[in-house]
């Protein structure tokens, strides 16, 4: 990161065909809004307080995720060009000196690294700009790139405008841009609009800048698909697709099995410990950490979820906004949510539900249960069927279970309820008064058999 460095990301367009009433830059790809791939790819070469993005259509929206990030914003409220765009910054960009990159808000793939190279370019070369570019093979609709017999960039010329000669080049323009802050600001102004939307074009600036006898250079990607721009949902699936792939290379290159990995997703900012096994279909987003030696099922899905060391999650189990201790183990088809919170070695099984729990270590529910707004203590047994009735219709209650509980089969524990240290309840029973230390506690009704009974025919 320099702190010579300005980066403004135009982010104020609508992007009409992805058919959308979300302003484009808000679409997720890859676990982030395509605006948020851009600034974490800014912050790499300039501070937050020197990013600025570009608002415009849903100004509010967009501003909200640039704030959230940390940074800047100006408003752009005609949609007049690009050059338009950097120019309604001109009160709060202008006197901040140094080198100023332009960069988009709706391509995604741009590295943070491919920003750096760019200003490295520039600081170099001295150049008055500098122009990120790519060979493509097709490169159809593009403004292409025009050098002098020396590959000094002389002019951007656009599909449309370009000669048969020009079309065969296969050089074209990215659209982002590292220029020198002072010769930017003093020749913006020469921009008109001598073209048939009768828009101000950045692109018109590499002319402009030659004509006043400065340097314009380029430097060239290596990978022309991180410049993929993203105008409909088909670019943006295939965005996402690489996106995810990426970040799955970045996991398994630090020493994590992923099982299937075409069929994974994983957010950005998920950390994974090492030896992990991820299974095939897993979905596993937000900042989710995951701590070495865990296994993670085929089908899973966690989601703001912490995992300690050893910890399982079993295939197609939910775990969502809450924590397995060490070698914790949950599922298969089991569901943490709101909080829960298993101590080490708790385990939970099949189509068991914590909601706002915590589970002492060792502490155990196999099969079939509820419990909602509870503590529970260290080795305690909930046997299957059991629920917490923890909502009267009004207002949610807690239910407090000492350590070495045991609670038999198919119990009701209506709550507010305490059940005090190495205390039984009787399986099958509704418990609604506390149950001291030790004791057993039944609370159902007697069992009638009537003998030589049967049914009367109608």
């Amino acid at each position: 990161m320099s702190s010579d460095v300005t980066v403004v990301i135009l982010a104020a367009g609508q992007g009409t065909r992805m058919k959308s009433r979300m302003a484009k830059v808000l679409h997720r790809a890859g676990g982030r809004a395509l605006l948020e791939h851009a600034i974490v790819a800014a912050k790499g070469v300039a501070p937050p307080e020197r990013i600025f993005v570009v608002v415009g259509h849903q100004a509010g929206a967009v501003r909200e995720v640039a704030q959230a990030a940390g940074v800047q914003t100006f408003e752009q409220r005609e949609q007049l060009g690009t050059g338009h765009a950097v120019l309604c910054g001109e009160s709060v960009l202008c006197g901040l000196g140094g080198r100023m990159v332009v960069t988009v808000g709706d391509c995604p793939l741009i590295r943070a690294e491919t920003l750096k190279t760019l200003v490295e370019r520039q600081g170099e070369s001295k150049a008055a700009a500098v122009v990120l570019t790519a060979e493509v093979p097709d490169s159809t609709g593009y403004g292409r790139i025009i050098r002098n017999r020396d590959g000094v960039v002389q002019a951007i010329v656009e599909h449309k405008a370009a000669t048969d000669a020009q079309r065969a080049v296969k050089e074209i323009n990215s659209g982002i841009y590292c220029f020198d802050s002072a010769e930017f600001w003093r020749h913006i102004r020469e921009i008109g609009t001598d073209n048939p939307a009768q828009e101000y074009y950045l692109t018109d600036m590499i002319e402009i800048l030659n004509r006043a006898g400065l340097l314009v250079t380029a430097t060239k990607i290596s990978d022309p698909g991180e410049l993929l721009g993203i105008n409909d949902r088909v670019q943006l699936a295939e965005a996402d697709r690489i996106l995810r792939d990426r970040k799955t290379r970045e996991v398994m290159l630090a020493g994590v099995t992923i099982e299937r990995p075409e069929t994974v997703t994983i957010d950005p900012d998920v950390r994974i410990g090492m030896d992990t096994i991820i299974g095939p279909f897993a979905r596993i987003t937000g900042k989710t950490v995951i701590g070495e030696d865990c296994r993670v099922g085929a089908c899973a899905i966690l989601h703001e979820a912490v995992l300690g060391d050893g910890a399982e999650v079993f295939a197609f189990s939910m775990v969502s906004d809450s924590k397995l201790g060490t070698n914790a183990h949950a599922g298969p088809y089991a569901r943490l949510r709101m909080g829960a919170d298993m101590a080490a070695g708790a385990h939970v099984g099949n189509f068991v539900e914590l909601k706002n729990t915590r589970m002492g270590a060792g502490s155990k529910s196999m099969h079939l249960a509820y419990l909602g707004d509870s503590q529970l203590g260290a080795k305690v047994n909930v046997g299957a069927g059991t629920i917490t009735c923890n909502y009267d219709g009004k207002r949610k209650h807690a239910t407090v279970i000492g350590d070495g509980v045991f609670v038999g089969s198919n119990s009701t524990l209506v709550a507010p309820l305490a059940i005090e240290d190495g205390a039984y309840i009787g399986a099958g029973s509704v418990i609604t008064d506390d149950v001291p230390e030790s004791a057993l506690a039944l609370g159902r009704a007697r069992q009638v058999v009537k003998r030589d009974w049967k049914r009367k025919e109608s």
